[in-house]
């Protein structure tokens, strides 16, 4: 059913309120786990990474993915009895399979550890397998709000819940190190502060529930609701579930090529805790174009029935183009001063090569994402899946190869390929769907030259700044004022060409976070050639 234009405009301000609530979720997601590795080393932060993904995938599947398609099943029901069916059927489904995955991870925590090729990580695993028996309340309940178009109890249950996990994650921590306690249990101490989290947002969305007026029950068709919420939330979840999935892929891969390639324990872990660091930096790297998948979706799916898809055409434009301008720079710029940011953030520049090739995964992200939103949006859902798929399959067969012959490098390389074939299959399907230009050819010109140029000013700044400028600064603090002031070149220098070459449109601008001042600043720089 077509929406209302109130409704529309209720729904993309709620669509606003989620979206401002995931970008404060993604940078607490991404930033805390800067002290985080300053409080345990490399070797606490491969701890963490390694278990993080089991629960990880199960988190984003149920609370986002499963969140949608309940919403979405509840939006499409014929009345409050349906409804409060729908509910229940997806509640005991979940249930039963949260349940099923506690199991699994609890008796089989010494198998998966040995897998890994690290015992003392069962424990660990075994603590934060209790995560997901709060997971189907949370899941449910986010539905809910959803879809009524109530994103507010959403929003806080979001932000608080990430919040609280930080908060329990950073003190705890400071508290056990200065305790003396093994870097193993302060793993299992943030697998607590997981767990406490998702409590927290699961609470704050029961008061607001209970709040509600009650409901009759009907019986639904339990098998065809299944079907639709495990289809749905795969669908929507499978951009946002590839990253965890890759990491997993990472935690059964890496560390034990390491030790078969020689590595001694200690200095495996070590080293995986150091290619670890990428993690924040792509998250961080990726922020806008996840962000605008989730702002745009709403558009693209709204306009997407109308004129036989024609009315989706200038927004799914817009977001390509505005997720790979943005990765475009966000890779570039970190690629240009990778080492400088390795030790202002982790203490030390090891690792660096690993982590500039990390990196290049945001670009080929920022095309991922985005195209993936748009596909999902216009009900595309199976191929972008089986892309996803393959590069999971290409990630797993690379990643012990390239890590015995190259160590972490080697794991990068194997990321970075693995994201570029999904990437290229997307592109490829898109333009068999859609015969009109993502984006014209002058576009990717624009952006080559806003490239060079910034690593044309970049490149002697940093060499000036490191060897003279701040040279009698320790090295760290040296490093931090060197990549900051470089930060802020860099996008100076980036965003004239961009802005200079008119290659976004004020009104495209506005449109996006922020975009006012660019489409100010813009209309400024180009007034003699309008």
């Amino acid at each position: 059913m077509a929406l209302t234009k109130w409704n529309m405009k209720s729904f993309m301000k709620g669509a606003s309120i989620l979206t401002i609530a995931a970008i404060i979720v993604k940078v607490l997601s991404a930033v805390y786990r800067v002290p985080f590795q300053n409080l345990v080393g490399d070797k606490g932060f491969y701890i963490y990474q390694q278990v993080y993904p089991f629960i990880g995938i199960f988190i984003v599947w149920t609370s986002s993915g499963f969140a949608v398609a309940v919403s979405k099943l509840l939006a499409e029901s014929k009345g409050p009895g349906e409804s409060r069916g729908i509910l229940r059927v997806s509640l005991i489904y979940l249930l039963v399979l949260s349940v099923g995955v506690f199991l699994l991870l609890r008796s089989s925590s010494s198998f998966f550890a040995e897998l890994m090729g690290d015992n003392a990580l069962a424990p660990v695993l075994q603590t934060g397998s209790y995560i997901v028996l709060v997971l189907p309340f949370l899941a449910v309940l986010k539905g809910v709000f959803q879809s009524e178009g109530q994103m507010i109890p959403v929003a806080i249950s979001n932000v608080s819940e990430q919040l609280f996990r930080v908060i329990i994650v950073l003190t705890g921590t400071w508290m056990a190190i200065r305790a003396g306690i093994s870097l193993y249990t302060i793993g299992e101490i943030t697998m607590w502060a997981a767990i406490v989290g998702e409590v927290i947002g699961v609470l704050i969305l029961v008061w607001f529930f209970l709040q509600r007026e009650r409901m009759p029950v009907d019986t639904v068709k339990s098998w065809q609701v299944i079907k639709d919420l495990t289809k749905i939330s795969i669908g929507v979840s499978a951009s946002s579930l590839i990253l965890l999935v890759f990491q997993l892929v990472d935690s059964f891969t890496i560390y034990k090529a390491l030790i078969e390639a020689g590595a001694m324990s200690e200095a495996a872990m070590e080293m995986k805790g150091v290619y670890d660091r990428g993690q924040p930096l792509a998250q961080m790297g990726i922020l806008l174009a996840s962000t605008l998948a989730l702002a745009l979706v709403p558009l693209i799916a709204h306009h997407a029935t109308k004129n036989d898809g024609q009315g989706a055409l200038p927004f799914i434009s817009l977001t390509f183009r505005t997720s790979i301008l943005f990765g475009w720079a966000a890779t570039i710029g970190l690629v240009l001063i990778l080492p400088f940011v390795n030790e202002m953030l982790f203490q030390t520049r090891t690792g660096s090569v690993a982590l500039i090739i990390f990196c290049i995964q945001i670009f080929w992200l920022s095309i991922i994402l985005p195209l993936t939103a748009i596909l999902q949006g216009s009900g595309k859902v199976r191929a972008p899946l089986l892309f996803m798929l393959l590069g999971v399959v290409i990630k797993l067969l690379t990643t012990p190869l390239m890590v015995r012959q190259y160590g972490i490098e080697g794991a990068a390389v194997s990321g970075a390929t693995a994201f570029a074939v999904v990437a290229v299959l997307l592109i490829m399907y898109f333009k068999r769907l859609w015969k009109f230009p993502l984006a014209p050819r002058h576009f990717y010109t624009v952006l080559i030259s806003a490239g060079v140029a910034m690593a044309g000013v970049l490149i002697p700044w940093m060499l000036f700044a490191d060897y003279w400028l701040f040279d009698g600064l320790p090295s760290r603090a040296s490093s931090t004022l060197t990549a900051l002031s470089a930060v802020a070149i860099g996008a100076i220098i980036f965003l004239f060409v961009i802005l200079k070459s008119r290659i976004m449109k004020e009104k495209e601008w506005y449109l996006l976070p922020f975009g006012k001042r660019l489409a100010t600043a813009q209309l400024w720089l180009t007034k003699n050639r309008r």
